[in-house]
């Protein structure tokens, strides 16, 4: 549908068929994601491949680091609201999910996990576009 192809500011869905690299990142319930940070270039599409390594829930998120405040607080106001726009995924303990994802803008786009309390306890990381 339409939202599918929708363009944010920190990107839009890629298109699995033009992935240019495949990145592994860990979620774990010392609230952390590895690695901390990544580097893309602008037009990049790249297949996140995601893996709660914990026995908690956990969820990935892209963003701005303003949206992504925002939305952790109204999550912690309504915890069991559902949220499933296509710029993030939940991964349940010991499973492995993969978000595919254009990155059409230089500058920041921030990855967190919204589950309540674990932004808050820095389960965030930063992926530069390079121009």
């Amino acid at each position: 549908h339409a939202a599918t192809l929708e363009i944010k500011p920190f990107g839009r869905p890629g298109d699995p068929a033009k992935v240019s690299r495949s990145v592994q990142i860990r979620m774990s319930d010392e609230k952390r994601f590895e690695p901390p940070a990544l580097r893309v270039r602008r037009g990049e599409t790249i297949r996140l491949v995601v893996t709660n390594a914990g026995e908690e829930m956990h969820e990935i998120v892209l963003g701005a680091a303003e949206h992504l405040r925002a939305h952790a607080e109204l999550m912690k106001k309504d915890p069991d609201a559902e949220h499933d726009e296509t710029w993030g995924v939940h991964v349940l303990p010991g499973h492995r999910e993969t978000l595919v994802w254009q990155f059409t803008l230089p500058g920041e786009v921030w990855y967190a996990c919204l589950v309540p309390g674990h932004y808050e306890a820095g389960m965030v990381g930063k992926i530069v576009v390079k121009p």
